[in-house]
C-alpha cells in the first residue's frame, strides 16, 4: 500500500514537472513570435509611418504610402493619398503621439496584414481627441520597400 501511494506520489511530482515546463515553452515560443513580428520589415515601415505622422514629415510618408492609398479614419473620413498627406502638412490633423500595443500580421509574398491596436493623440480640426483604435492595415512590398495600401480604423469604446 506504502509503495502504491508513493508512486502515485512520485507521478503527481512528474506530472507537474512536465506541466511547468511546458508551460514555460509555450511562454518562449509566445515571446518569440511577439519579438520576430516586431523586427518584422512591414512593422519598422508602420513604425517609421506613425513617427512620420507625429513630426508631419510629408517627404517621409510620400515615401512609405502607395499611391493608390486609401486612408479610412476612425470617423469615417476617407481620403486619398494627396489628401491625407495634405491633412498632415496642412495641420488639418496633427498628431501627437501614436502608441501600437496589439499586433497581428499575416503576409502573402507582397502582401502583408496588419490587425492592430494603437493609442493615439492629437487635434483634429482644432479639436484635441485621445482615442484607442482598433485597425487593418494593408501593405504592399513595392521596389523592396512595404508602402501602406489601404487603412481603416474603428475607435475603441473607452
Amino acid at each position: 500500500m506504502k509503495v502504491k501511494l508513493f508512486n502515485m506520489l512520485l507521478i503527481k511530482q512528474l506530472n507537474m514537472i512536465i506541466f511547468k515546463q511546458l508551460l514555460l515553452w509555450i511562454i518562449i515560443i509566445h515571446a518569440s513570435i511577439t519579438m520576430l513580428q516586431a523586427q518584422s520589415p512591414v512593422v519598422v515601415a508602420e513604425d517609421q509611418r506613425f513617427q512620420a505622422m507625429v513630426s508631419r514629415d510629408t517627404i517621409s510618408l510620400q515615401k512609405l504610402t502607395h499611391k493608390d492609398l486609401i486612408y479610412v479614419h476612425s470617423n469615417a473620413l476617407q481620403e486619398s493619398k494627396t489628401d491625407f498627406i495634405h491633412s498632415v502638412a496642412s495641420g488639418k490633423i496633427q498628431y501627437q503621439s501614436m502608441h501600437r500595443d496589439k499586433l497581428a500580421i499575416t503576409q502573402w509574398r507582397k502582401t502583408a496584414i496588419i490587425n492592430g491596436e494603437v493609442a493615439v493623440k492629437g487635434i483634429s480640426n482644432n479639436n484635441p481627441f485621445d482615442v484607442k483604435l482598433r485597425y487593418l492595415a494593408v501593405y504592399r512590398k513595392k521596389s523592396g520597400k512595404w508602402v501602406l495600401y489601404r487603412w481603416q480604423s474603428t475607435r475603441i469604446p473607452t
